[in-house]
């Protein structure tokens, strides 16, 4: 037997598996059953639920303690064993009352009930005991019920352990022990993110969603007059013919809702950390989101959008029909007219300015498949490379800082890189905001495993507070400390002087080109005190390990892209890239903002980053779709910036945009407001009447994720399948047909059955996924580019190579250059912007249905103590900001999140939002808008405060209870808990 196998002896009987895995996880794999209500395979052994029991070398154990190896053998089913067990669950059900017909939760994974069918029990020994506290209902996306809590600990050891969110906590010593909420007894108002994590792993329906509320099942939806009697009634029936029969009803219960419910694999729509989950739906009803243990990257984590922001799919606000302007106004119409009138539309504009005038964006919330059809139509049937998505807002900086130095466009490694790393640096990030679930594991690193984290920023959010270096930064200068850093290695040693001799090119000229960035420069220019910044370098030229993340608060600035180049050129100076634990992770911030630039929605790049202008590319492309390279363009075409300009000059005559809302999201709104009314022809594809489409001429109905076949890219490179759980609503249709029946109507019959056809052309062609296959997508299974053409994928980059010709990186020299607008005496604050947790861009999905807006439905502007008092400002009074270009009129909300004279305004709220203060001044290189730069003055105004700004019952105002482990201890040392079999005189502390 190998080292990876083991065989063991289960009751007498030789099983053989997997050594060193949980032993209740190897039973399951065989078949076999040992009863347990606490475990989770995605937790430690809590040890809280006493129905495990075991013999194991004639002690008795809890068997969620121990792990297969060679020769183990485990006793579970002699007469004192059964009884302990027996007596662990008859405690349980002390403090839950087993009502399972009735329960919304008797849906399959109900882990309590599956165990009492499981062990037939005859008769209940402590009868249940109702507890003083009521079900708490102040959360808008799940419930609390302490009179059905078993006190497992599950919800206490994922929340602070897990998702480190550290709120929840149970107190085994009180007189009534029931989980709390930062010690409390209320969720709303506490530090719950409403991540969902505790929903997930809650074995009974002691937490619960809402949505599954009331009528999961047949007889759940009933008045409490009737259900309540009802339940008195089986419970004494219960007590005279057994448990048995009752629990036998419940079985036939539990088949009829597991018959009704879908169960669908799908990827998350929001950010880019790629949350794959189960979501469970009968007929249009989504009734939960169940993330499962095998998602490859967020396994059983979820965030408050992943896990409960789905009420979009069903709003009446969705368009579900196309619609035609006439007169000013929209008009319903037919799919055959809405599509004969986009091809004449674009038709006209082709054939009187020529296909340069016409714009196409596609989208980072559509498939993969989408994307490239919508760069096909673009390049194939109208000759242009006018294409484009929304990485232009946010990420292209970061991939353009890659691309000078170390080759590929986008994260080195994978999320095991980050758990594995010695040193976690965030740049620019709000990462437990936006992208939670990795922030979750980088937080579980650093608390259990000793990383080390280093946090660069103006602002203090929760990773801020949990740095073990915090440098607040002055907005705009981190190339100047990026660079001082990479000075401070080479001259104090820790530069990888192997590494860069074996692996990088032109380390002598960048070398030379550090000569300005010593520590006195840079702390004169970012604000940070020259200890500060020794105490950053030696952390990093210490380190065993680097990983580097950063996100918009680096690239949204007028140099993001020589920002992002030197945060790279720092980790080749250190040698950190192409190992384990190593390398650059800029951090996507749509679903698939990754994967429509992949699939070629950019001006200069085919699919799999092929240039335009590079003649073999070319001719290879054309060659795959059938036509003459003459008939494809060899220059680049026009950005999302660049197709504003145009199009306000009046040189872009068209556009077609699929699901961005560019009026909302582009800098300067009034211009952009102004460029697309002077559009000859405007289509617009999406599942809202967004911002954007209030100016087009046509408006299609597509189809959200939920609704259609697909893959996504996240921000680690991984390629994920997700599949329709509901049909299309109404008339609207997936975005991969839209477009296909379009180029039908264009005189190009391409005749793609399914996307996963339109993969395999994509894969074909484009050498970075050479083997990408819906075959190799199955289930849970994923794919990160490159792939070979055997299917292989590259989870860690450069580990022999970088992809230029020599194979070596590339170190970049840079010059400082400040930012292009900066405060001045009339308008002397500088805004800082950026996204909220529960908020996503312009609130076209989260803003439906009321439950996330009702966390915080007002617009705020952040200032300092310091500055409030200055301006003697009282939270909640009303400001007016004023920038060069236009102003807005916010409440205050006064934070140490902010200091000095920065402010912080969410994007999320207003029209036209904070867009309207933005201006046009980008990052030459990459034209990204420089939406942090926003000089203001702000104005104290005579309204009424706002009272509460961020509502009470919002997780800000909240103090986190941190455990390192579920204190189950507390329960063992009560003075009335004994070891089962032995009863006990107070079976709900036991």
């Amino acid at each position: 037997m190998s080292e990876a196998h083991c065989t063991i002896l289960f009751n007498g009987e030789r099983l053989s598996g997997e050594a060193n895995q949980p032993l209740i996880d190897f039973l399951q794999q065989q078949g076999k059953k040992l009863p347990h209500v606490c475990y989770h395979p995605a937790l430690p052994p809590l040890q809280s639920c006493d129905v495990c029991w075991v013999e194991v070398d004639g002690e008795r154990v809890r068997g969620c303690t121990l792990r297969t190896r060679e020769g183990l053998k485990v006793v579970s089913e002699s007469a004192v064993l059964q009884a302990a067990q027996q007596e662990g669950m008859d405690r349980l059900l002390n403090r839950h009352e087993l009502y399972c017909t009735v329960c919304e939760h008797n849906t399959g994974d109900c882990t309590l009930h599956d165990t009492v069918a499981d062990m037939h029990i005859p008769i209940q020994y402590y009868p249940y005991q109702p507890k003083p506290d009521s079900k708490d209902h102040s959360n808008p996306f799940y419930t609390y019920d302490p009179d059905q809590c078993i006190l497992c600990g599950r919800c206490v050891e994922a929340c602070q352990n897990v998702e480190v969110n550290e709120t929840l906590s149970i107190d085994y010593s009180a007189a009534h022990p029931r989980v709390l909420w930062d010690g409390g007894t209320q969720i709303a108002g506490s530090s719950c993110v409403s991540c969902g994590h505790c929903v997930t792993v809650c074995p009974c329906n002691a937490l619960l969603e809402k949505t599954m509320q009331p009528n999961a099942g047949p007889f759940t939806n009933m008045d409490e007059d009737l259900k309540r009697p009802l339940i008195d009634f089986v419970k004494t029936l219960e007590n005279s013919i057994g448990m048995e029969p009752i629990t036998g009803i419940s079985l036939i219960d539990n088949a009829l809702r597991k018959a009704e419910i879908k169960k669908t694999k799908t990827v998350c729509t929001y950010c880019g950390v790629g949350c794959s989950f189960e979501v469970w739906t009968r007929d249009r009803h989504i009734l939960k989101v169940q993330p499962v243990v095998d998602a490859p990257v967020n396994g059983i984590s979820t965030c408050v959008k992943g896990k409960f922001g789905w009420d979009f799919i069903n709003s009446p606000n969705r368009i579900t029909t196309p619609l035609i302007r006439e007169n000013g106004r929209f008009r319903p119409a037919s799919w055959d007219e809405a599509l004969a009138r986009v091809a004449e539309g674009l038709r006209a504009v082709a054939r009187d300015h020529g296909g340069n005038a016409i714009g196409f964006i596609g989208s980072s919330k559509a498939s993969n498949e989408e994307a490239y059809l919508t760069q096909k139509i673009a390049r194939l049937i109208f000759g242009t490379n006018n294409v484009d998505n929304s990485s232009r807002y946010c990420q292209n900086p970061a991939t353009e800082g890659l691309f000078r130095t170390v080759g590929y466009g986008g994260d080195a490694g994978t999320l095991r890189d980050l758990q594995q790393t010695a040193l976690i640096i965030t740049v620019g990030s709000n990462l437990a905001e936006n992208h939670p679930v990795f922030a979750s594991h980088i937080k579980q690193s650093h608390k259990h495993h000793g990383q080390k984290l280093l946090v660069v920023d103006p602002r203090r959010h929760e990773m801020a507070e949990r740095a073990d270096c915090f440098l607040r930064i002055r907005p705009g200068t981190d190339m100047v400390w990026a660079s001082a850093m990479a000075k401070y290695m080479f001259d104090h040693g820790y530069a990888d002087e192997a590494f860069l001799a074996a692996r990088v090119n032109q380390v002598d000229a960048y070398r030379a080109s550090l000569a300005p960035f010593t520590l006195e420069m840079a702390s004169e220019v970012t604000g940070l005190s020259i200890e500060q910044l020794t105490e950053a370098a030696e952390m990093i030229g210490r380190a065993e390990s680097v990983c580097l993340l950063w996100a918009m608060g680096i690239t949204q600035h007028s140099h993001g892209a020589d920002a992002s180049t030197a945060l790279s050129n720092l980790l080749l100076v250190t040698g950190n890239y192409g190992r384990p634990g190593t390398g650059a992770y800029p951090m996507r911030g749509h679903n698939n903002v990754q994967g429509a630039s992949d699939f070629g929605c950019l001006s200069n790049v085919y699919p799999g980053y092929e240039k335009v202008s590079d003649e073999d590319a070319r001719q290879k492309w054309a060659r795959a779709w059938g036509v003459a390279p003459d008939a494809l363009s060899a220059e680049p075409g026009l950005d999302n910036f660049m197709m504003v300009q145009e199009a306000h000059e009046q040189q872009l005559r068209a556009m077609y945009i699929i699901g961005e809302d560019t009026a909302f999201s582009d800098a300067d709104a009034s211009k952009v407001h102004e460029a697309f009314s002077k559009l000859d022809f405007m289509v617009v594809q999406d599942i809202f009447m967004s911002h954007t489409a209030q100016f087009a001429d046509v408006v299609l109905p597509g189809c959200p994720s939920l609704e259609k076949e697909g893959t996504f890219v996240n921000t680690e490179r991984r390629i994920q399948h997700f599949s329709a759980a509901l049909p299309p609503l109404g008339e609207s249709r997936p975005d991969w047909q839209i477009l296909t029946e379009l180029a039908a109507r264009l005189g190009h019959v391409w005749n793609y059955p399914n996307p996963g056809a339109i993969m395999a052309e994509a894969a074909s062609i484009a050498t970075l996924f050479a083997g990408v296959s819906y075959e190799y997508l199955v289930g849970w299974q994923s794919q990160l580019w490159p792939v070979k053409a055997d299917g292989s994928s590259t989870p860690l980059l450069y580990t022999d190579t970088f992809p230029f010709p020599d194979g070596k990186a590339r170190l970049y020299p840079l010059e400082w250059q400040p930012p292009m607008e900066a405060p001045d005496a009339e308008y002397d604050l500088l805004l800082n912007n950026g996204r909220m947790l529960e908020h996503f861009q312009s609130t076209n999905q989260t803003g439906q249905g009321g439950r996330i807006t009702s966390l915080s439905p007002n617009w705020f502007v952040e200032i300092s103590s310091q500055l409030a008092q200055q301006r003697q400002l009282a939270e909640g009074d009303w400001v007016m900001l004023r920038s060069r270009r236009g102003e807005l009129q916010v409440p205050v909300v006064i934070t140490e999140r902010v200091a000095g004279n920065v402010l912080f305004i969410p994007i999320h709220h207003g029209k036209p939002g904070v867009n309207g203060l933005t201006g046009d001044h980008h990052d030459p290189d990459v034209n990204t808008p420089a939406y942090k730069e926003i000089a203001v003055s702000m104005q104290k105004l005579a309204r009424a405060p706002q009272p509460h700004p961020i509502p009470l019952h919002n997780f800000r105002h909240g103090q986190r209870t941190p455990l390192d482990h579920l204190p189950v201890e507390q329960k063992w040392q009560q003075p009335d808990y004994r070891e089962p079999p032995e009863h006990v005189n107070h079976p709900e502390k036991s």
